[in-house]
């Protein structure tokens, strides 16, 4: 019997040991704080801070612009790896409604949705490579943004396909290197 006595009146003493563990004194979110001469839990963030994965090392790189205005290039060494990246992200994110080529005549427009505009217009040839970029990142029309799902080196690697496939359907055959110029040639039809 006493020891049921002291198991019960032990019993309090315990549960209180893990208390303050389980509610330890914090600021609610906006809740008022006397700590503070502005009265607020909730501080600013210091200056020069920047959240994970949103460190800007190039302005260029990461918005298309410089200085408020399109970048004219694409600011990557444009090689053979970063078009065939490029080509296989536009097949991706792209194709579906621009096609294959750039036409504007991906599936989804020939299943009735709007058609947009096809990449191999004189406006948008000339368009400098930040708009695309711009316009791949923030949306425009009814293109959706995919800024949050295109990492910016594959959304220049998709300009700088974009490029590549306005290069072929607009290029002179007096442009093409002479080696270029005969394989057309051997690949003509009679």
């Amino acid at each position: 019997m006493k020891r049921l006595i002291v198991f019960v009146l032990l019993l309090p003493a315990t549960s209180a040991c893990h208390s303050d563990m389980r509610d330890q004194p914090r600021y609610e979110p906006l809740e008022a704080s006397a700590l503070f001469a502005d009265h607020q839990s909730a501080r600013p963030v210091p200056a020069g801070t920047v959240a994970r994965g949103q460190l800007s090392r190039d302005d260029a790189f990461e918005t298309g612009k410089r200085g408020g205005q399109f970048v004219a290039h694409v600011p990557l060494t444009i090689d053979r790896p970063l078009l065939v990246r490029g080509q296989e992200r536009f097949n991706i994110y792209c194709s579906p409604c621009h096609g294959r080529g750039g036409g504007g005549d991906g599936m989804i427009v020939r299943r009735g949705f709007r058609q947009p505009p096809s990449l191999h217009l004189d406006r948008l040839r000339s368009a400098p490579a930040g708009h695309f970029f711009d316009v791949m990142t923030h949306g425009l029309g009814a293109m959706p943004r995919y800024g949050p799902h295109i990492e910016p080196s594959d959304r220049w690697a998709i300009v700088a396909y974009i490029r590549a496939l306005q290069l072929s359907q607009h290029t002179a055959v007096d442009d093409l290197p002479a080696a270029d110029r005969r394989e057309l040639e051997r690949e003509a039809p009679p």
